[in-house]
């Protein structure tokens, strides 16, 4: 992750959770909602795998942390490791979050290999020429078939362009379509296992969530999630 990442980062620590609600309450969810639906599908596409209790989660470009206890109690992961350039928002996780461990991205090699990696929204912050070196810093920090939820957002759906434009931090984001993602994964070593994409209706019951997770293949969500996994 970048020097102008942090830089930007530092700047909206303050206003950060006010920024994003602006763009997320055009959707009628706060972030609560999406960070669970998120680590739910995860969670399902571990256990396919055969990954059922992550012991060791990274969370990459953790941000203010608030990831971290819904990983914790829905992968049943016995440790969280979030992974942030900007100290004001490692400053904020440390802050609401003290029972995980918060790290620059320079501290990340002393703290060992992880089972399960995740990550959402990072990667539209960084560089393009930057990208590779990001994600392969991911896959060099997880144990051999451990697995990577790689979340984006869809620059395909209309409705994410929107939400993000109100979004202080997302507004000039340089956004990765799914293939783009892919091909970004394999250039660092995953091998892809699939693609999902989630959050075409924002809120819903139960059974509109079982109708987003049968459709999930087709690129009609608000955010996607390429799955990678280190099996060489």
């Amino acid at each position: 992750m970048t020097e102008p990442s942090r830089a930007e980062f530092d700047a909206y620590a303050a206003e950060y959770d006010a920024s994003l609600e602006r763009g997320l309450r055009l959707t009628g969810a706060g972030k609560e909602h999406y960070a669970e639906q998120r680590v739910l599908l995860l969670r399902d596409r571990l256990r396919a795998l055969g990954i059922e209790r992550p012991a060791r989660v990274l969370d990459f470009g953790c941000g203010d942390g608030d990831a971290a206890p819904v990983l914790r109690e829905v992968l049943g992961a016995s440790e969280i490791v979030g992974v942030d350039p900007s100290d004001a928002m490692l400053e904020r996780a440390r802050r609401r979050h003290g029972w995980a461990t918060f790290v620059t991205p320079g501290g990340l090699a002393a703290l060992g290999r992880f089972d399960a990696a995740y990550c959402n929204g990072v990667f539209h912050h960084i560089p393009r020429a930057e990208r590779v070196a990001a994600a392969v810093s991911v896959r060099a920090a997880l144990l051999p078939g451990a697995a990577w939820g790689f979340w984006e957002n869809n620059p395909w759906n209309p409705g994410t362009r929107l939400v993000m434009s109100r979004v202080e931090f997302d507004r000039d984001a340089d956004l990765l379509s799914p293939p783009s993602a892919r091909r970004l994964l394999t250039t660092a070593g995953f091998d892809v296992v699939r693609t999902d994409h989630l959050f075409v209706l924002p809120i819903g019951s139960p059974a509109v969530r079982r109708v987003e997770r049968a459709i999930s293949r087709l690129p009609l969500g608000g955010q996607y999630m390429v799955l990678g996994r280190v099996t060489r």
